[in-house]
């Protein structure tokens, strides 16, 4: 997460790819402007989250033309190729062209697409935004007084911080009749089926069966699979296929643990029953999975 402070005329070219960038406007105003679709205002309090990989600018006013270029790898370039590595740097976590700025807005990126994270990503539009007048975000002041320090572990707090951040953002965002909500995130809401949607979720490594879930909910096998299948598009059993194998193919991403020990820990008995399940959903072994996330 970093601090980005300019003086108009500004505008800054954002190519780097990302997944998920979250952009909260703290003083001034600024233009979000994607190559396709409606551009976005923010004024001071709003909020932006743009969906990778599509590149777009952020710029003082829509016609002002890019004077940076940000690429992947944190790679910062003039448009005519030049390097800019450094050159906008302006202390701890800010960038930009001077620190009394009339724009300073917070953004933080994230780089990486998981399994997990990925099915919510495929629910957002390229460009959303939040305005004061239907949320308050509350982080506000404490990412303001955090970004600027340097103390050992600062990088997990705002990291935590941009998680916090995030999840609000998407909760405002998806109690609003045009958002379309996943259907499995409209399910939390119903006491049977967002009870069973939390088991499954908080321990996909539990023996669950329709009938040991039917219970814990207090209703029927029958009526619990026919509520699950018609809130969520699927049957309890099939989105927990599905959860384990995407938290298996994070954990391949992230970890360099053992295929047995993921296989466990998701609910699988073995190595050899994960790898199967998994080349079955995925196409490709847990092994090829991991090789191709690494390069």
């Amino acid at each position: 997460m970093i601090r980005a402070c300019f003086e108009p005329p500004w505008c800054i070219r954002i190519e780097d790819r990302a997944p998920l960038t979250v952009m909260l406007m703290v003083r001034g105003d600024a233009w979000i402007v994607p190559d396709a679709g409606e551009r976005t205002h923010l004024r001071a309090g709003d909020l932006a989250i743009a969906r990778g990989p599509d590149p777009y600018t952020c710029a003082d006013d829509p016609v002002t033309p890019p004077q940076a270029l940000i690429l992947p790898g944190a790679e910062c370039h003039y448009p005519d190729g030049r390097s800019l590595n450094g050159v906008m740097d302006l202390g701890v976590r800010t960038w930009g062209d001077r620190l009394d700025g009339s724009a300073v807005m917070l953004i933080g990126t994230y780089l990486w697409e998981g399994e997990i994270s990925g099915r919510l990503l495929k629910a957002l539009p390229p460009l959303l935004s939040l305005t004061t007048d239907v949320w308050d975000c509350p982080l506000t002041p404490l990412l303001m007084e955090e970004i600027v320090r340097d103390e050992p572990g600062q990088e997990v707090v705002l990291d935590r911080l941009l998680d916090l951040l995030v999840i609000a953002a998407l909760r405002a965002w998806f109690s609003r009749p045009e958002a379309a909500a996943p259907a499995w995130y409209r399910a939390l809401a119903d006491p049977v089926v967002g009870r069973v949607l939390r088991l499954l979720q908080d321990d996909p490594a539990h023996p669950w069966t329709v009938a040991t879930l039917a219970a814990k909910a207090g209703v029927s096998r029958a009526a619990l699979a026919r509520r699950f299948t018609e809130l969520v598009g699927e049957p309890p059993m099939t989105y927990l296929t599905e959860w384990r194998l995407a938290l298996a193919a994070d954990a391949l991403r992230d970890s360099d643990d053992t295929l047995e020990a993921i296989a466990r820990r998701v609910g699988y008995g073995s190595a050899f029953a994960l790898s199967s399940a998994f080349k079955r959903v995925y196409g490709v072994s847990p092994q090829e999975h991991r090789g191709r996330v690494a390069t």
